[in-house]
Formats: C-alpha cells, structure tokens, sequence
C-alpha cells in the first residue's frame, strides 16, 4: 500500500529462490548444507587445534581464531534461514527477523573485514620489524585489536541497519533475494530522502571495506619490499610462505564481494543473482577454512599430529 511505513509493515516476502524449478531445490539444499556443516566443521577444527596447540598460541594464530568465530557466526546469521526457505513454500520473514538478520550479518561481515586488515597488519610487523614485533604484538595489544575488530563490525552492523529500518517501506513487500539484503530492501523503500539515504550507505559501506582492503595492501607492499631485501632465495621463500594463507584469502573474499556488489548493470535473471550471492555468504566462509588448513604448513602439521592421527591410525 502506498504511504505504508516501516512500522506498520509486519514481515517481508524472501523471493530469491521461488523462480527456481522446484526439482532442483532439494540439489541446492543438499549442496548448501553440506558446504554450511563443513565450514562449521573446518573451523571448529581449527579452533581446537589453536586452543590445544601451545606453540600455535601466537598473535597470528590468536587473530585466526578470532576470524574464524567470526566466519562461522556469519554463516550461522544467514545460512539456516537459506536452507529452510529451500525448502518451504511460505518464505516470509518478519519484520523485526529481517532487521536481525542485516544487522548480524553487516556486523559480522565487517568484523571478518577488520580481522584481515589485522592480520595484514601482524604479518608486516612479523617481516618488517621482528625485533619489535613482540613489543607491538603483546598479547594485550592482541586483545585490544580483536576487541576493536568486533566493536567496529558491532557499529557498522548497527549504523547501517538502523539507517535501513528507519526509511519508509511502501508498496511491494517481496525482496528480491534470500537473504535480507541491503541493496534488494532499499529498492522497496520511498519518500524523499530515500536516494540520499541510499548514498549513505553505499559510501559508509565501501568506504570500510576499501579502507581495509587499501590498508592491507600497503602492509603488503612494505612486506614485498622487505622480502625483496633477503638475499637467499631459500630466506624469501619462507619468509613468504608465511602469508600466503592470508593474502589467498583476503584475495577470494574481495574477488567474491565484488562480484557481487561492483558487478555491472544490465539483465541478470533471479537465478545468475541468486547463486552469485551464494558464492559471498556460502561459499567463502567454505573456502577459508580449507585454504588455512592447506596453505599453512604449521597448522596443517599441527591438525595432523592432534586429530588425524588420533582418529585414522592407519593413514599416518
């Protein structure tokens, strides 16, 4: 209805999977979910192996773990829901549910940003200054940096959900997603402020993940220039091999990010927009778990000596 406002509107209609065919659903749900318990799985295992290991008790590996609660609390934010509306004919979402749902996963969204930026930060202290580097890496410092990475992604989610909630909603109620998605909801929204509203966000938003995406790659260009310095080849290699976990990850994450939200204008059907999406909220956090585990040797070593040799005997 016309003039209708944010608080009369009770629940919003997630749209995103009813244009696929019904038959292959039941794919996607089954596809979606083991991704979701792997990455649960994955992390969780790297988790423990963190907490049981102490010689992985380190600022790099104290940051891995704090990225990884993070990984999984967004996944947890938005997966679920997915996976029911896969399933379900009714796929209404309420109106205080949807508002959860983008202030959760902005606020875990962004802390994950931060997080990277921070490791960025780590490893350029690591290389660039390794006498300093317990000085500028204390633990409490660590403490302080994840606390202001999850208070960042806490203001973030806030600032832009609150902004997003308190616009007029009026006409159509079907979002154009599976998820409540900011770009999707500002497109039901009206009145005169709306288009300023919409720059708003758009800025704050890209100017965060610019911003950290910016600081790391500074971090890495001092990094490059100190390697570049070693003079063994046999030294640059291994000094290397330290971030390649976190640089293939900072790569996937804003590779997928802006594939979603830089992709150019033009048609899209409801399935090319859907699965896209997919690719940010399922089968990222998917992907980071398997590229820590793989591309770094000290915690691959350490997984094998906790787990895979306590539980499978036979293959070590």
């Amino acid at each position: 209805m016309p003039g209708q406002n944010y608080s009369t509107m009770s629940e919003f209609i997630l749209f995103g999977f009813s244009a696929f065919p019904q038959q292959l659903l039941p794919v996607l749900f089954l596809l979606y979910l083991l991704m979701f318990l792997f990455t649960l799985l994955g992390n969780l295992l790297i988790m423990a192996t963190i907490w049981i290991e102490h010689r992985l008790h380190t600022p790099m590996y104290l940051f891995l773990c704090a990225l990884s609660i993070s990984e999984i609390l967004f996944t947890v934010a938005i997966t679920p829901r997915m996976l029911a509306d896969l399933l379900s004919t009714h796929r209404s979402i309420t109106f205080v549910s949807c508002a959860s749902q983008m202030f959760f996963s902005f606020m875990f969204g962004f802390t994950h940003s931060f997080l990277l930026m921070v490791m960025g930060y780590d490893r350029y202290v690591a290389i660039c200054h390794p006498l300093r580097y317990n000085v500028l890496m204390s633990p409490r410092d660590c403490a302080h940096l994840v606390a202001w990475t999850w208070a960042g992604g806490s203001v973030m989610g806030m600032m832009v959900t609150m902004i997003v909630f308190h616009l007029t909603f009026c006409g159509s109620n079907v979002i154009h997603h599976f998820v409540c998605h900011v770009l999707s909801l500002l497109k039901l929204a009206c009145g005169n402020k709306t288009s300023s509203v919409i720059m708003g966000v758009m800025l704050v938003c890209v100017t965060a993940l610019i911003g950290c995406l910016f600081l790391i790659i500074l971090s890495y260009v001092f990094i490059v220039a100190a390697i570049l310095r070693i003079p063994s080849a046999a030294g640059r290699h291994k000094t290397f091999s330290t971030c390649v976990s976190h640089l293939t990850v900072v790569v996937t994450h804003y590779s997928f990010a802006s594939l979603i939200y830089l992709k150019p204008k033009g048609f899209h059907s409801m399935y090319s927009d859907a699965l896209m999406a997919t690719t940010y909220t399922v089968f990222t956090p998917f992907l980071s778990p398997i590229i820590f585990s793989l591309r770094n040797k000290e915690l691959k070593n350490a997984i094998k000596k906790n787990f895979f040799r306590k539980f499978c005997p036979l293959s070590s």
